[in-house]
Parts: C-alpha cells; structure tokens; sequence
C-alpha cells in the first residue's frame, strides 16, 4: 500500500549512507512508481505492471533487463506482509546476498528460506518506519532521518500556483485542507463531523476549507457538501504528484490514517489525522508537525470534533506565531 511504501523510504537513505557509491534500484508497482521520481537516492526504478492486462513484450523486456544483471545485494521489506512473488523477484535479481526479516514466516517453515540473512524481529509495539530498517540495520545501514520522503521539483509546486491562484489570495486567513476518504472503511472519520469541523475551523481561525477525496469516494464528497452551508474549494482526484504539490500550499491537512496522510507527510504537510482500529505509535508519520487523534475504543466513531478542533487549532496558532513579522515601511 502507498503508506507503508513511504514508510519504507528512510531505508533508501540509509543504504545511501552505508553504501554511497552504490547503484541503487527499487522496484515497485506502477502505481507507486512516482514517488521515487527526483529522491536523491535512488538511480534507477524498476516498474512492475499491477495487471495483466497492462504488460507489453516492451515493458517486460525493460523490467528483465534491469533487475537480472547481478545485483550485489536484494533488501526485502517484508514487514507488513510476506510476499510470495517479491521473494522470488528477489531471487531473480540475480543478487549474492538476500536479506529480510526473520518476520512472517510461511507456514510450516522455520526460516524464510529465499533469503541469505535474515535479520531478527524486534518484539513489541514498534513504529514501522523502525521495522523496515531495522532489515537493514542489521547489515549496518541506519540513518538518524526517519522521515519519509516525496521530492518534488519547483516546476510542480509553481504549477499548482497557477491552478490554484486564489488559494493564498489572502495571508491572514489558514488554509486547511480536508482529505475525508480512506480505502478501509473502519478508518473513516464520518463525513458529517469532517463538515462540522469546517465550521468550527471557520467561524475559530478564519480558515479557507479545501476538500479533497479519492477516486472511488465521490459520496462523501457529497455527504460532506450537504452538511455545511458555506463554499469550500474542492479538489478532484488525480496524480499522486499533484495532489501532493497542491498540499503543499495549505497550511495544514486533516485526514484519516490513510496512504494520502503519508503523501502529505512525505513533502512535509502539518496534519492531524484521525486513527481508529491501527495504533498512531506504530503507523503516525514521524515527526512533531503530525499529530493523531485515535478513539478511545479504538474507532473513529469515538473522535470528537472537539478533540480535532483543539490540536488543528493549536497547530494553525503555533504555525501562524512561527512566520515572521511583515516588515514595517519605513
């Protein structure tokens, strides 16, 4: 999933500090192959088709050629889940040494047999940013940045300034973008308490609103539009890129723990998220500019807009005191 491929993306900065002059190459799913685009670690991305239906001789030719060329050393990050097929792409790699955790082993076997070093789980409650390098931890790689990362170039962030050019029309006044979806339904804040939210936000701060959803979630989008009596801007899905550029222009998120609170953390959005049945102390981006708000029964029903309301609040004044003082004219 696009979070826990964020969260993944401290290991590429350790294995650059451990390995500086290496050649390095992720593979991943076309989908996700965008974020890689500009990180100033990795030289080449690997591109493997989700369906089917999406594979041409030519696509698989360049997969092929890239990954079989004897790769010195294959990082599987099977923390999360295990997967069949990334051990043997591994495998195929061509790679001397395989690495991955001791973690999720296959049924029946007591060790994961596709690779050479298999490094130890930590037991215990642990964030998995930690989890993944802790895989490479164990080969001596390590970084003290455990944040994750999206680099964008200047070219998509004044692009968003064109599309958007009233967004900042007005400084005094917060932007505070609302992204109310989430691909599991158990991790969706209700849309009606996004919407009393913008009121609050509203009639407290000041605040422009921007509503965002994805590509199958239209409804709450529509939901949320019934239940508040004032105009919002609304921002229609699409690329990865662009959202993440446009998110950077506000001067806070408010999502659910979804992959879009990872996007915004990796080009380094503020956000409150609103966490449910996952823990924030193993899945909330690092960092003290992203906060969570988890129910106390352990669901998003339980999440007041009142506890949003207070830390979104709290952010908006913290960010507003750190800009510095317009200068006087003399």
């Amino acid at each position: 999933m696009m979070g826990d491929f964020l969260l993944a993306t401290p290991v590429l900065r350790a294995l650059r500090r451990k390995f500086p002059s290496a050649r390095l190459g992720v593979l991943v799913r076309d989908e996700f192959a965008g974020i890689l685009v500009n990180n100033p670690f990795v030289d080449e991305i690997l591109v493997l088709q989700k369906t089917l239906n999406q594979w041409d001789p030519a696509k698989l030719l360049k997969l092929f050629s890239g990954l079989y060329r004897k790769w010195d050393l294959a990082v599987v990050l099977n923390t999360v889940s295990h997967s069949l097929s990334s051990d043997i792409l591994a495998g195929l790699s061509g790679s001397r040494i395989i690495v991955g955790s001791a973690a999720r082993r296959f049924e029946g076997c007591s060790r994961n047999f596709f690779y050479n070093l298999e490094a130890p789980e930590h037991a215990g409650p642990r964030h998995q940013t930690d989890r993944n390098l802790d895989i490479v931890r164990y080969i001596g790689a390590d970084t003290e940045d455990r944040s994750e990362l999206m680099r964008l170039d200047e070219s998509e962030s004044r692009a968003a300034a064109r599309q958007y050019p009233l967004l900042r029309s007005d400084p005094a006044r917060p932007v505070v973008a609302m992204h109310i979806g989430a691909g599991k339904l158990k991790n969706r804040w209700p849309a009606e308490r996004f919407a009393g939210l913008a009121r609050q936000l509203r009639d407290r701060e000041g605040a422009r609103i921007v509503l965002c959803w994805g590509p199958r979630e239209s409804d709450l989008a529509a939901e949320f539009s019934r239940n508040v009596d004032f105009d919002v801007m609304k921002v229609a899905p699409g690329g990865l890129r662009r959202l993440a550029a446009f998110l950077t222009m506000c001067d806070l998120l408010i999502c659910n723990d979804t992959g879009i609170m990872h996007l915004a953390a990796s080009v380094g959005v503020p956000l409150v998220a609103v966490f449910g049945p996952t823990d924030p102390v193993e899945w909330k981006p690092v960092g003290d500019s992203f906060a969570a708000v988890r129910g106390a029964d352990e669901t998003v029903g339980s999440v007041t807009v009142e506890e949003v309301l207070q830390i979104a609040c709290a952010m908006l004044r913290e960010r507003r005191n750190a800009r510095p003082a317009p200068q006087k004219a003399i």
